[in-house]
């Protein structure tokens, strides 16, 4: 049984107040490039009062075109990979560290359904990054997660929530990783 949009909101704002004071507290400000979350994310950060000292800017680029002349992703990568991909997602995560006074960046990418999906690319499929200025873009965290619902609204929640846990500063340390599945409730 999904959760309820109440206990859904709650979770949310529960998170992000938590992501917005603890990066306030290692003096870093945030930026998200979305696509499949459409700006949840960033909602979820504006919506908390005073994230305007934590929060530099939300990218929200649903279509190759926007990834391109918004976050400077490649065509090659997107011919090469597709717009669902880990080098993508590293691109995007790249670009809004670039077009942006941000410390931190991070990014979604995937395919939130009900259609859309492939054998390649299900529903469900979605590809995070995460950079932090002055890192070695070698060591970017890119991973894809394999949601397990066809729901679209479950999919887009859980990466939201993924999302703003990546965001958190003691998530520094984390590196490029397998695929996971995981619920989404």
């Amino acid at each position: 049984m999904l959760p309820d949009p109440e206990s859904r909101l709650f979770a949310r704002d529960e998170l992000a107040t938590s992501v917005l004071a603890n990066n306030r507290a290692a003096g870093r400000k945030v930026a998200v490039a979305e696509s499949c979350t459409g700006g949840m994310v960033s909602a979820a950060l504006t919506d908390i009062a005073g994230s305007s000292d934590v929060f530099s800017a939300g990218f929200i680029t649903y279509s190759g075109h926007a990834k391109q002349s918004q976050l400077d992703v490649s065509s090659e990568i997107l011919e090469t990979f597709g717009e669902v991909s880990l080098a993508t997602a590293w691109a995007m995560a790249s670009g809004a560290l670039a077009n942006s006074d941000a410390d931190i960046a991070v990014a979604i990418t995937g395919i939130a359904g009900p259609g859309g999906g492939s054998e390649k690319k299900p529903v469900g499929l979605v590809v995070f990054a995460r950079a932090l200025r002055g890192q070695d873009p070698d060591d970017y965290f890119t991973q894809r997660v394999q949601f397990d619902s066809t729901d679209r609204a479950a999919i887009r929640h859980a990466a939201t929530l993924f999302a703003l846990d990546l965001l958190q500063p003691d998530r520094d340390a984390l590196r490029p990783s397998e695929d996971i599945a995981l619920p989404a409730p």
